[in-house]
């Protein structure tokens, strides 16, 4: 009986007891031995891949893997790191005291003032600890209940503007996260706001506490997301060290093989960060030289659209809107989805094309052979930061050109139209001439480096067609709905100005280094030397040796309403391909769609002539 109750209450514990084992042997006599072993820290949705520990050669390879990334300036040096402290340290200071200012003229107990607290948080790379020398600094600013968004954006930024060391001074309030910008002794600095419904803010707050989230407002809820998915990443690792260094690695080879832009398609620096958090999960006794490694190893095999997730989601009964495709139809078309950890759980590469999903998986790929070369020490690690040259790469190359008349006006119409390069991918991707729009995630000054012109390259893989003779390629409308979008934004947030421009240009591989800094392209072949002229208001001619070109003006009123079409013959052995491209000036506040088709109609009863020339595909 005394033995049958000894039996019941160890089956217990044994189900119950979720960081230790219990083994029970029975020794004969009525002696039972109990041997208890500690099972390590269980992380991620599913078990580990491998517990191996690290061997002697792994630390090797670590070793050098920290050698190969100092050159990059991955590191900042101890002074550095010290500055930048005490910089947080002074706004730290600040807030506190603007918020007893506050305080005061709310007419608050004493008492109250006293400990009414505020708080500097940080988040992004500087958070995660993996910030390059010169990066920028994201960080939080939380208040208690009675502080409110206008007094952040008011008297909050009014001082900053009294501190001798603030300079560039800037608040967006309307953005989706609205924020004030600054230089603090050197040092960039991007300020979000976050009123907790809290009566004061203590210094030992903890921000992954879902309750933060009850009663605030959706911009509250959106500052607060950057630092809680950061501070849930760093919990759900096993080796912080090693998952640090892990990410330095694979950011630089992100940068350095033109994959790194949330922007424009790819991923940002928190969804590289997660991929490393599920990688150093599913191998957590690994070091960074092996983490690298099994890295690409487990997302160039990856079955996407299965997504990443660090952690089961969780229902918070908050009634917010979280990233679910049995609930949400939209989620079901994300191609690459990337969960964050923290409620409400979001799909940080929600932008991700067919096209940019496309170049990733092939450089996973090529990641994971080179690394296997390394860890068969047949290759050093500065083969895989190396750059692959993008302008060597395609045979075609879409060029995208912004133009506005001061710099000043320039700068936001080029944040305009970067953010909106995405759509212009997801256009030609729907072209069923087109398997593949690359865009090049670095942008390049226009000609001679003028301040008030910025361009983006597009590489473009045509479809080849079998039996097919004097094919017609139109992108047209690829392009126009681009423009219309991008021109609609911006006379909608009233933004717009007079000579703001966006041109395209259809450009052969040996032309672009007529277009493109010296430093940029590998002269590897002898170049064409035929000019290159942009477009003028008096001139339609934007041919490079015959190329299409196609600009669309800002939508000012116009006397008339006109269209032009170019067209070039894309040669190959088997068939001729025309792409083309139609220039529109509209008397309209916008491009329209209407507008372009009676432009359309207008050239096929004018028979207007075409200018053709051929390319090599």
């Amino acid at each position: 009986m005394l033995l049958g109750y000894v039996f019941t209450v160890l089956f217990i514990i044994i189900f119950e007891c979720t960081l230790s084992t219990y083994m029970l042997c029975y020794a004969g006599n009525g002696v039972i031995n109990i041997m208890l072993t500690q099972q390590p820290k269980h992380y991620g949705i599913t078990s580990p891949i491998s517990l191996a520990l690290p061997k002697d050669s792994d630390v090797e390879l670590t070793r050098k893997l920290c050698e190969a990334l100092k050159p990059y300036g991955v590191f900042e040096e101890e002074l550095e790191l010290q500055r930048r402290i005490l910089v947080l340290g002074k706004l730290n200071t600040l807030v506190k005291e603007w918020i007893r200012e506050i305080s005061e003229k709310k007419n608050l107990p004493a008492s109250l003032i006293e400990n009414v607290g505020g708080k500097i948080f940080t988040f992004g790379s500087y958070r995660l600890g993996v910030h390059t020398k010169g990066a920028d600094i994201d960080a939080l600013c939380v208040a208690p209940r009675h502080v409110d968004r206008s007094d952040f954006f008011t008297s909050f930024y009014e001082k900053l503007k009294e501190q001798e060391e603030v300079k560039d001074l800037r608040a967006v309030e309307e953005a989706f996260v609205p924020v004030i910008k600054l230089s603090f002794d050197g040092i960039e600095i991007d300020i979000l706001f976050a009123r907790l419904a809290l009566q004061t803010i203590p210094e030992s707050l903890d921000l992954r506490d879902d309750g933060l989230l009850k009663n605030l407002d959706i911009r509250c809820i959106r500052s607060l997301n950057g630092c809680r998915v950061t501070d849930e990443i760093l919990h759900l690792v096993p080796n912080i060290e090693n998952f640090r260094l892990t990410l330095r690695a694979i950011k630089l080879w992100a940068k350095r093989h033109n994959i790194y832009s949330n922007i424009l398609g790819f991923l940002g620096g928190v969804s590289w960060a997660m991929l490393v958090a599920r990688t150093c999960q599913l191998y957590p006794n690994a070091v960074a030289s092996t983490l690298v490694h099994k890295f690409f190893l487990v997302f160039s095999k990856w079955e996407w659209p299965n997504p990443v997730l660090l952690k089961q989601p969780e229902e918070c009964n908050l009634n917010l809107q979280v990233w679910d495709p049995r609930v949400t139809p939209s989620d079901r078309y994300h191609l690459m989805p990337i969960i964050t950890p923290a409620y409400p759980q979001q799909n940080s590469t929600y932008n991700v094309s067919a096209s940019t999903r496309t170049v990733m998986i092939e450089e996973f790929k090529q990641g994971l052979a080179i690394t296997d070369e390394i860890m068969l020490n047949k290759a050093d690690w500065s083969k895989l930061f190396e750059a692959p040259n993008f302008f060597q790469k395609y045979k075609h190359y879409i060029v995208l050109l912004a133009s506005a008349p001061t710099e000043k006006l320039h700068l936001e119409w080029v944040g305009l139209v970067e953010s909106k390069i995405r759509i212009l991918v997801g256009n030609l991707e729907k072209n069923d001439f087109i398997t593949l729009a690359h865009v090049n995630p670095q942008s390049f000054p226009g000609p001679k480096n003028d301040n008030t012109f910025t361009m983006w390259v597009i590489g473009i893989v045509f479809k080849k067609m079998e039996g097919s003779e004097n094919l017609n390629v139109d992108l047209t409308y690829d392009i126009q709905s681009f423009t219309d979008t991008v021109y609609r934004q911006a006379i909608s947030s009233k933004m717009f100005e007079p000579d703001m421009k966006i041109t395209a240009m259809h450009v052969k591989r040996k032309q672009l280094h007529q277009l493109l800094p010296n430093f940029v392209i590998q002269k590897r072949r002898k170049h064409s030397t035929d000019g290159v002229r942009f477009i003028t208001d008096t001139s339609l001619d934007l041919s490079l040796d015959g190329d299409s070109s196609m600009s669309v003006p800002s939508p000012t009123a116009l006397s008339k309403t006109f269209a032009t079409s170019f067209s070039v013959a894309v040669i190959n052995p088997k068939s001729y391909i025309s792409i083309q491209f139609i220039f529109i000036e509209c008397s309209s506040h916008a491009v329209t769609q209407s507008a372009l088709t009676k432009a359309c109609k207008a050239k096929k009863k004018k028979n207007i002539r075409t200018k053709t020339a051929g390319c090599r595909l």
